[in-house]
């Protein structure tokens, strides 16, 4: 038995004693179409417990993610109001206002949860996560147990295992040449919780989810003439989306000015037409 062998039947140990503990209750999968998720399904399936996976659907996820999740035989779960419905009826998410994430994804489904959470992928998961093992509370006090078989793994363990179980990850994990690039991150396109760098990245990749943020968004400023984002950018959605989004290109970077064209200054950052 080798290295990731070894991991993956550690993995499945602790799915199997989970499982037991709740008296052989089904479990949720907690899939998103990433890499780490498809290794967690893999595992779930080969611990042979009584489980669910779902796909909790943002609405907002690359090209081809969705068309990846039902092909992994995921159920969909789909959410009362869209992403974009969000930003017209509440204007644009930020680091400090993320209303999207609870209304989209952090909410309980089951009881008991599997995810993909790795130590490696950040400092704080690093510092947050000492156990395989977690309570999550969700609004309205509502707790789920959260299992976490694959905390310890790092990016290696995770090609290895792919490549060993033959696993198809989702279309944005292929490079051209058709070779899969684990570093990526799979998330919603344009999430300010990411770098500006992969913000401009994932909207270069993916233009039509950046005009459809800026299409909700003027449906935001033309039903909320009143708002602080209408009065803060004097009317111009393309202006509060650049300022809210990207303050390192714009306002740090000296076009902070109202006599801006920020649709221009847009649609030369991401080389496509911004016409909306």
């Amino acid at each position: 038995m080798n290295e990731i062998q070894k991991k993956a039947a550690k993995a499945i140990k602790l799915l199997q004693a989970a499982s037991r503990a709740k008296g052989g209750e089904v479990i949720e999968v907690g899939y998103s179409g990433g890499k780490d998720s498809d290794v967690i399904l893999e595992l779930t399936r080969m611990s042979e417990i009584p489980y669910r996976a779902i796909y909790k659907n943002t609405t907002i996820d690359p090209k081809g993610t969705l068309q990846h999740v039902r092909e992994m035989g995921v159920e969909v779960r789909n959410p009362e109001l869209s992403f974009f419905e969000l930003i017209k009826k509440i204007g644009l998410p930020n680091r400090t206002r993320r209303f999207c994430c609870a209304s989209l994804k952090e909410y309980k489904i089951l009881d008991t949860c599997v995810i993909g959470i790795r130590r490696e992928e950040s400092r704080k998961r690093a510092e947050r996560y000492k156990e395989p093992t977690a309570c999550r509370v969700y609004s309205k006090n509502e707790r789920v147990e959260q299992i976490m078989p694959i905390l310890d793994w790092t990016l290696q363990d995770v090609s290895s295992f792919v490549y060993w179980r033959g696993i198809k990850l989702a279309p944005f994990y292929y490079t051209t040449a058709g070779e899969i690039d684990f570093t990526r991150r799979l998330g919603c396109v344009g999430c300010p919780l990411q770098s500006t760098a992969k913000q401009i990245m994932a909207f270069k990749e993916n233009p039509v989810f950046l005009r459809a943020w800026l299409r909700a968004l003027k449906v935001y400023f033309e039903t909320h003439p009143q708002s602080r984002a209408v009065a803060k950018s004097n009317g111009d959605y393309y202006q509060y989306f650049a300022w809210e989004l990207f303050p390192n290109n714009f306002v740090k970077n000296g076009t902070g000015l109202f006599d801006t064209d920020y649709k221009d200054a847009l649609e030369s950052l991401f080389k496509t037409d911004l016409t909306i």
